[in-house]
């Protein structure tokens, strides 16, 4: 009997959602991941992915708030709460071409102090910048996934982009039909289950009005499912 195949290593990961028009008709930004993807194809999704290298050798114009830094050290090694801010805002810069940032004309000019995949994002004349990132979910994938994630959930304004927030020229490969929509219209795509319980979240979160008084995080141990509170 061929033994069972070992569980995947779980990864660190970061996903930012940007919302637009919070106060009057929220628009999320959500893209479709490739049919051929090896971590939930075809499915609808946010911007986000995996920490690595890039986001331990870059630096930030601003952190988020206070309650967001503490929240993204607790039932981790703490020092993962910068590297975790700068990969949601890689990952989107590269999935969608929109930058969360702060105009800086001299970024190109900072291009040795950070990986390589930073390049591009400087030479946007911009430093990337945490002010507005909200810690809102953590959650990680559950046994028996070809991919496993320990991913954390930002929220973020769209005005806090830099540039039009329709420009998807720069964006990669990886997302197509990027687009905005309503949280109705988000719900009724062909979406994770993870997604549909953050999206709950969300919906929550701009019913009030107000940043979490705790952040969920969904895990899984000895067979069960359960949410702690961070």
């Amino acid at each position: 009997m061929t033994p069972p195949a070992p569980e995947p290593e779980i990864r660190n990961a970061a996903t930012v959602i940007l919302v637009r028009d919070r106060a009057t008709d929220p628009h999320i930004l959500v893209g479709q991941r490739g049919a051929g993807a090896a971590f939930m194809p075809s499915k609808f999704v946010f911007p986000g992915g995996a920490l690595d290298d890039a986001d331990h050798r870059a630096d930030l114009a601003a952190l988020p708030d206070a309650d967001t830094m503490r929240r993204l050290g607790e039932a981790c090694d703490p020092a993962l709460a910068r590297p975790l801010v700068l990969a949601g805002i890689r990952e989107l810069w590269e999935e969608t071409g929109l930058a969360l940032g702060r105009a800086d004309a001299a970024a190109p000019a900072r291009r040795p102090a950070f990986h390589p995949d930073w390049h591009d994002f400087l030479d946007q004349g911009a430093l990337p910048s945490g002010e507005g990132l909200t810690f809102i979910f953590r959650a990680i994938t559950p046994k028996g996934r070809p991919r496993r994630f320990d991913a954390r959930f930002f929220l973020a304004d769209a005005d806090l982009l830099l540039g039009d927030p329709d420009d998807f020229s720069r964006a990669e490969d990886e997302l197509s039909h990027l687009h905005w929509a309503d949280l109705d219209a988000v719900r009724a795509l062909d979406l994770p289950f993870i997604t549909e319980v953050v999206l709950a979240e969300v919906q929550a979160l701009l019913d009030a009005g107000r940043p979490p008084e705790s952040v969920p995080f969904f895990h899984h141990e000895d067979g069960r499912s359960y949410f702690d509170r961070l």
